[in-house]
This record gives structure tokens, C-alpha cells and sequence, in this order.
């Protein structure tokens, strides 16, 4: 841990915000187990899945892509300057699949038997492989994040944890279950080609998901990283910088191309002209390619500005989030059919972003998170 990080108090200035949302989520969470879902969230039949599933668990699992990315970049293909940020990555990862889980617990009619998945298998469900993925992914994550919390409090176990023959597969592991879960999550909603609109329907969904995963993940983790060096008072890199940035926009022009390929070659370009979807679909695409050119030019040139990059990255955020919103109800939305979320939804979900801020900045505090130890070989 670093002396500035050292001299920091656990609790001060907007971490006090965090515990009030944090304390205003617990009651609602409360009211929301005593009345049922029903009563608290603007749910129905034609928006079974609103603002707790999109931000709360798609874009979630999503913005918490850093994790396996970094680690694969740090420990499978050998890249040393990303290993400052890579445990930043990891706890970001673990917290988020945490905070994911709590949001799934939420939104379920009957919350109590969401341990019933595991148990009772239904193989031919794509639902069952995302739990399956998500329980061991998170279990895995937590296992990478062993490391520095062992380190943090002095046991001699964590040399073992922060070696190289435990984080290599741990990290392969990692980007295994990614994959097959971030595109699960995108081949869930093939099952609804007469119900999403074909701007964005799809049998490139689940590589849509998967990529765009990896543009959130590497945004995250440059946002995170400006963040916390202006917080504990750290130096910051703009090699890592430049690095991420050229990472996510390369990763954003792929999927630019499969994306808007895929629509041009199945015929769909014309549906750009409806209002509504249309308009939504022009957003998003903006929101890949301008920070697209922002981030490539950041990444060739020499500047040395934070917030140039945090702007971007901020938009590459933004866009993923509209483009799991569209596709969760944003663009489903039938004839007659609304959706605004309930103020208990709002509340639990800022709720649960200012937990997953609380937990960072208290390990951050407490544990070895910046530091650049080396693993052994």
C-alpha cells in the first residue's frame, strides 16, 4: 500500500454520500422483500425486465469486463505495464459480480430460491449456463483477489496467491467463463426475434455482447484508474493510458464493423428511418464512434491530459449501457406498452453503485490494491 493511500481515511468526503445511498438501498431492499415486486417497481407483463436488470446486472456484468481482460493481458500474454491497474481490475470485477448477484436476488418474484438454479439443473437452459458461469466466474474472481486481500493482512499465504502458477489459470479460467457468459447473456435475447427490433436482433448477439463487454471493461478500468490516482494522490501513467485507450478503440471499431456489417448484409439498414428506434440506434452508434476517434488519437499522440481520456472512456460507458437498456426494453417496448422506473428501483440502484464505490475505496484504503507487485515465477 502506498503512503497516501495510508494516510486516508476510510470515510470522508463523498464515501459519506455512498453509506447514505447504501442506508437509503437497505430500507427499500427491506420494503421491497416485505410488499413483493409488484408493489415497488412499475414492472408488468409486457416490461417483465426494466432499470434492475439493465443497469444492475447487463451493464454491470459488463462495466466489470476489466477484470478478466487485464488479468488475461497481465498474466496470459506476459503485458508488465498493465500490472498496476490489474489488481484494481480484479477488485472492481469481485465487487461488481457481488453487486450483480444482489441485483438478480432484487428483481426475482421470489427471491429466496435463487439458490434453486444450482441445484436443479435445466442443461437445456441458457439461463442455467449464465448462473453456472457467474457463480464460478465470481468464485474465481475472488480467488484472484486473494492475493492482495492475504497480502493486506500479513499471512504468508499470499505469496502462494499472487504466484504465477495460480494466477495464469486463474486468469485463463477467467476469460473462459467471460466468454461463455457475457454471450450467453447476448443469446438469451435470440429467443425474442418477433419482440427486438432487427437493428439489433441478431445471430451475432452473443459476440456483440462479448465485444462491447470488452470496450466497457477496458473504459472502466482507465475511469477507475484516473479516479483513484486523483484521489490518493498518485502519479498517473499515460502509457497505461494511451495503452487502454488504443485497446478500447480498436476493440470499438470491431465491433463497429460487425455490427453495422451484419445489418447491411441481413438487409436492416433501412430501419434506421423509423423515429423511435432508429433515433436510438443513431445515438448509439454515435457513442462508439466518437470516442472511437477520440481514444485513437489519444492513443497516437502525446497528450498528457486525464480528462481527455476520462471523457471518452465515459462515453464508451454510456454507449453500452443505452445499447443493453435498447435491447432489454428500450426497443421491445409493444403497442401501448410503458416503462419508468419506480423511485424504490432508482433508490436500490443507485444504492447498489454506491456500494460497489464504498468497497472499492475501503480496500483500496486497507489492502495492497496499487501495487505493482511482481508475481513470482
Amino acid at each position: 500500500m502506498s503512503a497516501q493511500e495510508n494516510k486516508q481515511a476510510v470515510l470522508s468526503g463523498g464515501a459519506w454520500l455512498a453509506v447514505l445511498l447504501v442506508a437509503a438501498m437497505i430500507g427499500a431492499a427491506l420494503y421491497r422483500l416485505a410488499v413483493g415486486l409488484g408493489a415497488v417497481t412499475n414492472l408488468s407483463d409486457d416490461v417483465p425486465w426494466g432499470l434492475w436488470i439493465g443497469v444492475d446486472v447487463l451493464a454491470g456484468v459488463a462495466l466489470a469486463a476489466g477484470g478478466f481482460t487485464i488479468a488475461a493481458a497481465v498474466y496470459i500474454f506476459n503485458m508488465k505495464k498493465y500490472r498496476p491497474v490489474a489488481r484494481a481490475a480484479v477488485l472492481t470485477a469481485f465487487v461488481g459480480y457481488v453487486i450483480v448477484s444482489i441485483g438478480i436476488f432484487f428483481d426475482i418474484g421470489k427471491p429466496f430460491t435463487l439458490w434453486h438454479g444450482l441445484v436443479m439443473w435445466q442443461p437445456h437452459s441458457i439461463m442455467f449456463e449464465v448462473i453456472v458461469c457467474v457463480v464460478i466466474y465470481t468464485s474465481v474472481l475472488a480467488l484472484e483477489f486473494a492475493g492482495p486481500f492475504l497480502e493486506g493482512i500479513g499471512s504468508g499465504a499470499a505469496k502462494t496467491f499472487t504466484s504465477k502458477k495460480v494466477m495464469i489459470p486463474l486468469a485463463i479460467a477467467a476469460v473462459t467463463l467471460s466468454f461463455l457468459h457475457q454471450s450467453s447473456l447476448g443469446a438469451l435475447f435470440l429467443l425474442m426475434p418477433s419482440k427486438l427490433n432487427h437493428l439489433w436482433w441478431t445471430t451475432m448477439l452473443p459476440y456483440n455482447f462479448f465485444i462491447s463487454a470488452i470496450a466497457a471493461g477496458l473504459a472502466m478500468v482507465s475511469i477507475e484508474y484516473i479516479i483513484a490516482s486523483s484521489v490518493f494522490k498518485h502519479d498517473c501513467n499515460f502509457d497505461i493510458l494511451r495503452g487502454l485507450a488504443k485497446g478500447t478503440a480498436i476493440t470499438l471499431l470491431l465491433y463497429f464493423l460487425f455490427r453495422v456489417g451484419d445489418i447491411m448484409i441481413k438487409g436492416n439498414l433501412g430501419l434506421m428511418a423509423a423515429a423511435g428506434t432508429g433515433t436510438l440506434f443513431i445515438i448509439e452508434m454515435a457513442l462508439v464512434l466518437a470516442p472511437m476517434i477520440m481514444l485513437f488519437f489519444f492513443s497516437s499522440g502525446s497528450e498528457k491530459r486525464a480528462g481527455t481520456v476520462f471523457i471518452s472512456q465515459s462515453l464508451v460507458l454510456a454507449g453500452v449501457i443505452l445499447n443493453r437498456l435498447n435491447i432489454l426494453f428500450l426497443v421491445q417496448l409493444g403497442e401501448g406498452a410503458t416503462y419508468t422506473p419506480s423511485f424504490i428501483e432508482i433508490i436500490i440502484t443507485l444504492g447498489l453503485i454506491a456500494a460497489i464505490v464504498l468497497a472499492y475505496r475501503i480496500a483500496a484504503v486497507k489492502l495492497p490494491i496499487a501495487s505493482s507487485v511482481q508475481a513470482d515465477s
